[in-house]
């Protein structure tokens, strides 16, 4: 069967009807071109969204910022709206979705699952999903990275063969821990997106490796504590179980929570889950009260399979969120509404085991060679065993704090005043007046011996003591009754596992018997 043939013979499955269009043959991806030998470039995707805007009014090319080496990151704004701005989309009343890929460069999937995905809303498929939603695609987030191709990147990963991208973007740093520091202007550019476009649902996709387990995908909702149980329980008892569901059913592919099989601590083996901090995007987007789904297809199957499944899971999350669009947006009202002074929320958490072993399906790989290195690959066989283990796929707070009604960060500390700015939490100017504070006495600070991702972190211990002080010229407030209140609360106390503090940003200022600089105003 030929390239454009096969697929044919797998659009028609997806909309339930034979033959191709105009837009199948006009827009292959290089993947499907080069028979999933070889994977995009940033200018196959570029070219890809430009001429998709070019062959249809409802899609708009636009770019939403840029990477260290000046590329503009290319987005496609797909929906019945006037224009690819912020404004339009949010005046179009519609549930914003943010669909992202390549975040690190080497796992190269979502970037051509969401160009086909394209491609299927271009041939007249999911016509429902315009009156309900409005789409912003960005298929290439570490463009830098996907050009530094390399046949032995992504080691035993099946395929490319061709190569793919580095994970990293050119400073060195993994994108998907710099949601918070935002050291990258990578990481700059999608906060301004999520500030400015605002999506209600955001989809992270990525290719993973590790245990040989029997699933074509792993997914993850956010996993901090402090996200709000509304978006938990939305996500692990509607959404997710629903789209497993489906694509079992219409596939015969087994999805599941993304984790590995190991043994920590001397416990018998279990099922991990990744980490609750949210330097990881779907857990930043939690405490941005957003739906945040992480997507990885299993690096052992073929890149077409991979391709496969990531497009089929985009599309199943598409169909639920159309048909719970209302509540979609009212859940992410509600938890903009929902205010967080005076709550106990978490600033460190572990792994929480589940009450009860939970069924997970193993796999097996058969190792091939690949044909221009001769380097091992693993390719998963068409196998599957049960075994029972305990699943740490939640964490459970081990340190808490009180939220306060504000925090009264000094003028000297322009560094964090403008990282604030970046996420797009509210600033106002502190006014002259004695006020009552509450102030972190550090006992202790241990910072790593060695950098991560270019920073020491920084762990502070200590108490809080009461205190009053005149807010000085260039004093700002930061109120946490605005609806980034849990990001801010992570970002600012002295003790969150990955705050300002934890990253190294008041080094300087930290020390034993000394005052955090930042001040908390109690709730009235």
């Amino acid at each position: 069967m030929g390239r454009l043939a096969a697929y044919t013979a797998v659009a028609a499955v997806l909309a339930g009807c034979g033959g191709s269009t105009p837009a199948d043959e006009a827009f292959l991806t290089r993947a499907e071109r080069t028979e999933y030998r070889e994977t995009s470039s940033y200018a196959d995707v570029v070219d890809f969204l430009e001429r998709a805007a070019a062959s249809d009014a409802s899609v708009h090319y636009s770019t939403y910022g840029y990477t260290n080496e000046g590329r503009a990151l290319p987005l496609a704004v797909v929906g019945d709206i006037e224009d690819p701005g912020p404004a339009s989309v949010r005046a179009s009343g519609r549930t914003v979705v943010y669909l992202q890929g390549n975040i690190h460069g080497g796992e190269v999937c979502g970037k051509e699952a969401l160009q086909m995905l394209l491609r299927d809303l271009l041939a007249g498929r999911h016509r429902e999903w315009r009156e309900s939603m409005v789409l912003l695609i960005a298929p290439i987030y570490n463009a830098d990275g996907n050009e530094r191709v390399s046949l032995t990147n992504r080691g035993r990963q099946h395929g490319p063969i061709g190569g793919m991208g580095q994970r990293p973007n050119v400073q060195g740093y993994d994108l998907n821990r710099d949601h918070m520091k935002l050291d990258s202007p990578e990481a700059r550019s999608v906060a301004r997106l999520f500030s400015e476009y605002d999506p209600h649902v955001a989809i992270d996709l990525h290719t993973t490796n590790g245990t040989r387990h029997a699933y074509h995908l792993t997914y993850s909702p956010p996993l901090h504590p402090n996200t709000s149980a509304e978006i938990d329980g939305f996500l692990r008892e509607g959404l997710l179980p629903h789209v497993t569901g489906e694509i079992r059913a219409k596939y015969g592919w087994e999805n599941y929570y993304y984790g590995n099989a190991s043994a920590r601590g001397g416990d018998a083996r279990g099922w991990y889950t990744f980490d609750h901090r949210p330097r990881f995007n779907n857990n930043y987007l939690g405490l941005r009260n957003r739906i945040g789904i992480l997507s990885e297809a299993y690096a052992y199957a073929s890149f077409e399979e991979r391709v496969l499944s990531t497009l089929y899971f985009v599309e199943e999350i598409l169909d639920y969120v159309h048909e719970h669009a209302d509540e979609v947006r009212r859940i992410v009202a509600d938890a903009d509404a929902a205010g967080v002074v005076g709550d106990s929320l978490a600033l460190r958490a572990v792994p929480e085991r589940s009450a009860a072993p939970v069924d997970i399906l193993m796999g097996a790989t058969v190792e091939e060679a690949h044909p221009l290195t001769g380097r091992p690959l693993l390719l998963r066989r068409d196998t599957q065993y049960v075994e029972p283990m305990y699943e740490f796929g939640t964490f459970a707070p081990t340190l808490r704090e009180r939220v306060p009604r504000a925090y009264l960060i000094p003028a000297g500390l322009e560094e964090v005043l403008t990282r604030l700015a970046a996420h797009g939490i509210a600033l106002e100017p502190a006014e002259a007046t004695p006020l009552d504070v509450a102030a972190f006495r550090i006992d202790s600070v241990r910072t790593a011996e060695r950098p991560f991702q270019g920073r020491n972190e920084q762990s502070l211990f200590g108490r809080y003591e009461p205190g009053r002080v005149t807010p000085a010229p260039g004093d700002m407030w930061a109120r946490a009754d605005q609806p980034l209140g849990r990001l801010l609360f992570s970002l600012l106390e002295p003790q969150s596992d990955d705050g300002f503090a934890n990253w190294g940003f008041l080094a300087d200022r930290l020390r034993a018997g000394e005052l955090y600089p930042i001040l908390r105003v109690p709730g009235s």
